[in-house]
């Protein structure tokens, strides 16, 4: 089945084919790092990882960028308040970004441009924009007219018409019409600025990322461009007015959503209280939980996240983290190609899944199967080394290459060793009942017992 993409473009699922195969220019919109990373962000870096492992895994060769914004007003405003320079509070966040995403284990982009790395590249942007009539000046200020591009709303499927009756009072009355933005802004006292053809001043938001992606991707159209829901009106839209206007061509072919992350069924926000840092959520939960958890729900779809959500999670992800223990114990079997039929089906199930949009959902149910295969083989005797190497090679694809979930069952104490030792002793001697009390016990530690028709005992800590 080959790969199809839901478009929100075009609203409608589409066989995927990148513009120079294999080769894939994705552009996802990164961080704006004035404070710590949150759960919103967390989903969609997982999301588009997850894109772009799978891709890989597909054959392709993906040149992933993610900007980094690192002159904004929100920034701007956060460094003043703290009393330090601007460089000091974004390369705080920055840094702490990256150690998130990493306990999350995402792979790095390819690239990571920085808006202040790129002003020059901006200035010809906007320059092109205001010779071919598509931008004005005011004092200083640039703005992008956007009754001159026919096509605004493509995207978000809103009419310009219906935009103007609801867009609000324009802050700045100089403008031609309320929906027109900024591409520069004129400096002001104690910000910083850079020197220009219309006086000092800085960018505006929406053309950092149509340069930044054109410039790193050197093309001037991308495969996929790719965020969360509440960048398609009006940022995603307004990089399209951009870029379209300035190149006269196709800005993305693909565009890639995710969809929005509730707490507790209520929206994220800061001023309801149920706004949480990653930093935060890390020391309660195990970061492969919460990636396992979040690849759980379909990409496009609402996801809710609470305690009981995460808590049920638990299960599933202990039993990945159980096969993956016992197919590394295995490892000197190497990796072979899925031969056995089981392991196939499995196989053409979680590739099924996957290329279907990215259905991390379905694919899970697939390394479930695979998962309940290496429990049983677990148990058997005289596993050929032939068998155990195909659901090892097949297993770390799935599970570990391409959703990242690389979680392995903690190391046990030498206290809790014994006592599952001394549950073996007491079934051995009948003693059910002494079974019975130290099996509470561990229990009572937070630890998980199985034990098998061999009667071979399986204590585990949840993940």
């Amino acid at each position: 089945m080959p790969l199809k993409i839901y478009n929100t473009l075009n609203r409608e699922s589409e066989l995927f084919e990148p513009i120079a195969p294999p080769k894939v220019n994705m552009y996802v919109c990164g961080i704006t790092p004035y404070d710590e990373t949150h759960l919103g962000h967390g989903r969609a870096y997982i999301v588009f990882d997850v894109v772009r492992r799978y891709l890989e895994y597909s054959g392709f060769k993906v040149n992933y960028i993610q900007n980094i914004t690192d002159i904004d007003d929100k920034i701007i405003k956060r460094a003043n308040e703290q009393k330090i320079p601007i460089q000091e509070l974004t390369k705080k966040y920055i840094d702490s970004y990256f150690d998130v995403m990493g306990k999350l284990n995402v792979k790095k982009a390819t690239q990571y441009p920085k808006a202040t790395e790129h002003i020059n590249e901006m200035i010809k942007v906007i320059e092109g924009l205001v010779k071919k009539g598509y931008a004005y000046i005011i004092n200083g200020d640039v703005y992008f007219e956007v009754a001159k591009f026919k096509e605004y709303g493509k995207l978000s499927k809103r009419k310009l018409d219906d935009l103007k009756e609801g867009a609000r009072v324009a802050v700045d009355e100089r403008k031609k019409a309320p929906l027109d933005f900024a591409l520069w802004k004129s400096a002001k006292e104690g910000e910083p600025s850079w020197d220009s053809p219309w006086g000092k001043g800085r960018p505006g938001w929406h053309i950092e990322c149509s340069t930044m992606s054109l410039k790193e991707a050197n093309v001037e159209t991308l495969d996929i461009h790719g965020g969360g829901l509440d960048l398609i009106f009006p940022h995603h839209e307004n990089e399209i007015a951009q870029a379209e206007c300035y190149t006269g061509k196709l800005f993305a072919k693909y565009w890639i959503h995710n969809g929005f992350v509730t707490i507790n069924h209520e929206k994220m926000s800061k001023s309801l209280g149920n706004f949480f840092t990653l930093r935060d959520i890390f020391k309660k939960y195990n970061p492969m939980l919460i990636r396992f958890y979040l690849l759980s729900t379909h990409y496009r779809s609402p996801i809710n996240f609470s305690d009981a959500d995460l808590e049920n999670a638990k299960g599933g992800l202990e039993r990945i983290a159980n096969a993956l223990s016992i197919v590394r114990a295995n490892a000197a079997c190497g990796k072979e190609p899925a031969g056995d039929k089981r392991i196939k089906t499995i196989m053409e199930t979680f590739i099924k899944a996957m290329d279907n949009d990215f259905n991390t959902a379905e694919a899970l149910g697939s390394i479930f199967k695979l998962c309940d295969l290496i429990f049983e083989l677990n148990e058997e005797k005289d596993v050929p080394d032939k068998l155990w190497a195909q659901v090892t090679g097949l297993f770390e694809e799935m599970a570990v290459d391409v959703l990242g979930l690389n979680v392995q069952i903690q190391e046990l104490p030498e206290d809790i060793k014994q006592l599952a030792s001394d549950i073996k002793a007491s079934r051995t001697a009948k003693n059910y009942k002494k079974s019975d009390e130290i099996r509470a016990e561990l229990l009572k530690k937070g630890y998980s017992v199985e034990i098998t028709k061999s009667n071979e005992i399986k204590v585990r800590k949840g993940v």
